[in-house]
């Protein structure tokens, strides 16, 4: 598959959006998360659509809210736009209750396409591979970053990882399994 000047215009558009934005822990630029995410779905078998989705999961959640979806939709077509919506917890800001975001979206999960759950594993994937490094380098003050604390980070992985597999497991789905177990691992390793 050769990737179009859609995608490219995904990037750049994405690097625009983002700009301001770093990672929780971290602090790395937030598009080196999009950009991770992009590459596991193309690795994993992702079309255009799949890959420029994964550039732009977050674009209504944390850029722009409802205005963003309509800019998606624009651009990108509303294959893009519907697979975004799909990853999306909170179009509002501020956001609802983290744990009520958290449950629907993982209610929806089960009934979501195939291509919002190859994006939504892509997604994870590489928030889990994260605090994974970042627990090693900051232990249990990690968690001080994250609405769901450490309970709930892990609770909202596995349950989302748990739905994806009955869903149909892939081998992107394996490797998120792997890496929420070994972090439950770590974690409890820890304690």
């Amino acid at each position: 598959m050769t990737l179009t000047d859609r995608f490219s215009d995904a990037l750049v558009y994405a690097a625009a959006l983002h700009a301001a934005q770093g990672r929780k822990v971290s602090g790395e630029p937030y598009l080196a998360h999009l950009l991770a995410v992009a590459s596991l779905v193309l690795e994993h078998g992702g079309d255009e659509d799949e890959a420029i989705a994964a550039l732009l999961h977050d674009a209504i959640e944390d850029q722009g809210g409802k205005a963003a979806a309509e800019q998606v939709l624009l651009r990108f077509g509303p294959r893009v736009a519907e697979i975004v919506e799909g990853c999306t917890d909170a179009h509002t800001q501020p956001k609802p209750p983290w744990r009520q975001r958290k449950e629907a979206f993982i209610a929806r999960l089960p009934r979501a396409s195939r291509s919002v759950r190859l994006v939504a594993a892509a997604d994870k994937l590489h928030n889990v591979r994260s605090l994974l490094r970042d627990y090693r380098l900051h232990g249990e003050s990690l968690w001080d970053h994250f609405r769901g604390g450490r309970d709930g980070t892990l609770w909202y992985h596995r349950c989302v990882t748990d739905v994806l597999k009955q869903a149909g497991s892939t081998a992107l789905i394996e490797e998120l399994d792997r890496a929420v177990s070994q972090l439950e691992r770590l974690v409890g390793a820890e304690q």
